[in-house]
């Protein structure tokens, strides 16, 4: 079946037209300014500007990145870091979100939690390293418990306040038409807070990122936070850098996915 071709007014076209263009405009700015970022950078490193063994160079990044993955251990550092982010991803945002519900859900409960949630948001989670290694062992189990406790918090008191910030009548005018609690939630409150919901899926994967290198930086013979302790340890600042590279070529890539996830649920 052909599907049917929409005549747009000229109105509409010249502003889809424009749309179009102020897409590509930014695109292209954006790749042109990490362009002129990498140029610029091995400008001043081949000329001395800068000094290549404390800032790298784009050129010794590229090198370092073959030698990891010649010595096949590359793959490794990078499947550990991505998998141990994901696993406390997933489940500091499950987590956080059904607190919020359970929350939500009872005033009392809000009113005793709530002052507790503004201390373990302010706390230092580095602080509490020594202490997951002793409870949950070190490696891949330290990690992504640094990683939940890291995010947990924030999701919790965001996805709160999304469903605090429901309009009152609406509720008032749900519950005059014997709407139960559940159906409240689930007809009314989360789809106002979806919205919500997506900025803190953006904000926990930046955050998970942060967890997972400070626990692999605490104890762990794997990822990429293990390759930047062990590249500062015997002064392989490359080493450094090619690792911070392929952090935010990771943390880029779940951006991104999460981007689609919110243009998907805008449609």
């Amino acid at each position: 079946m052909k599907k049917q071709k929409i005549n747009y007014s000229k109105a509409r076209q010249i502003y889809l037209k424009r749309l179009k263009k102020d897409k590509f405009i930014v695109l292209f700015s954006q790749i042109g300014i990490f362009l002129i970022f990498l140029g610029l950078w091995q400008l001043l490193a081949d000329t001395g500007v800068i000094d290549p063994f404390f800032f790298s160079s784009p050129s010794r990044i590229a090198i370092t990145f073959a030698d990891l993955i010649a010595k096949n251990n590359l793959w490794i550092h990078v499947w550990t870091s991505l998998y141990e982010t994901i696993i406390g991803f997933v489940l500091a945002t499950a987590i956080g979100f059904l607190f919020a519900v359970l929350l939500w859900s009872s005033e009392k409960l809000r009113k005793i939690f709530e002052p507790y949630l503004i201390i373990l948001n302010s706390l230092p989670k580095i602080a509490l390293g020594p202490m997951i290694i002793f409870w949950v062992g070190s490696g891949t189990g330290a990690t992504i418990v640094m990683c939940i406790l890291i995010c947990v918090v924030i999701t919790t008191i965001s996805m709160l306040n999304a469903f605090i910030s429901c309009d009152s009548d609406k509720i008032l005018l749900m519950k005059s038409m014997h709407a139960n609690k559940f159906q409240i939630f689930c007809k009314l409150v989360l789809p106002n807070a979806l919205p919500e919901f997506t900025s803190v899926l953006k904000i926990n994967v930046g955050m998970s990122w942060v967890g997972t290198i400070m626990g692999e930086y605490l104890s762990s013979r794997a990822g990429l936070g293990y390759l930047i302790n062990y590249g500062s340890q015997i002064l392989k600042l490359d080493i450094v850098m090619t690792s911070i590279t392929l952090l935010c070529i990771l943390a880029g890539g779940m951006y991104f996915l999460v981007s689609l996830l919110e243009k998907k649920y805008k449609k």
